[in-house]
């Protein structure tokens, strides 16, 4: 099976690879896309457009759809909006935002602010998301995300049960900021059965809500 994973970091973050070295290891792997999705605040958004750049070339050479998208990190939640505008307006096809990991400092009412945005395409690790924002989450068609990422995915388990609960979509990305971060199929269902969705669920989670995401 082929995988799609909507969130990965080059060195234009924090991420230890260029984004031609991320296509290529991704095409290794049996991945039929990816977005690289850098985190971004006002000091660096315009890192996108370095993506766009090289997208064309990237998929001619290595036949894997790369899609460029942002991932809006740490910013005061009354900005989410503003950056999410302005990251659409300069190409991002994929808008990400780190969610209230359980492991990091992110600001009180970030998912909420993400949630409530119509350009959020994925909420990031959302740590222990509430039913109040899990349901405008799903008003809005904001996916939720099962991630790979050590020590943001000790809530996988709670944002599985909330998703299925609330019949919200959820996608298995990897977070990737390194080579041995990245993910294959196999490896995605096994997490995401393992975060506790239904087989069916898992298998959506895979291919048909990151596909739904691609195509809007």
């Amino acid at each position: 099976m082929k995988r799609i994973d909507l969130h990965i970091h080059s060195i234009f973050s924090d991420g230890d690879l260029i984004p031609s070295e991320i296509a290529r290891r991704a095409k290794f792997l049996g991945h039929e896309a990816i977005a690289i999705t850098d985190h971004v605040d006002h000091s660096n958004i315009y890192c996108v457009e370095n993506i766009i750049r090289v997208v064309d070339d990237i998929e001619e050479n290595w036949e894997i759809k790369v899609i460029p998208g942002v991932e809006i990190t740490h910013v005061p939640p009354e900005v989410i909006e503003k950056l999410a505008n302005k990251a659409r307006n300069l190409g991002a096809e994929i808008i990400l935002v780190h969610g209230e990991s359980l492991v990091e400092p992110v600001a009180k009412g970030t998912n909420h602010a993400a949630v409530e945005c119509p350009e959020v395409d994925i909420l990031a690790h959302p740590g222990l998301i509430s039913y109040e924002d899990a349901e405008i989450a799903k008003e809005n068609d904001v996916a939720l995300e099962i991630t790979s990422r050590a020590g943001h995915c000790l809530s996988n388990g709670h944002v599985a049960k909330i998703a299925m609960e609330l019949d919200i979509p959820v996608v298995v990305n990897s977070d990737a900021h390194s080579p041995e971060d990245l993910i294959d199929y196999n490896f995605a269902y096994k997490l995401a059965i393992g975060s506790g969705l239904p087989k069916k669920i898992a298998k959506k989670a895979l291919d048909k809500y990151p596909k739904r995401i691609i195509n809007r």
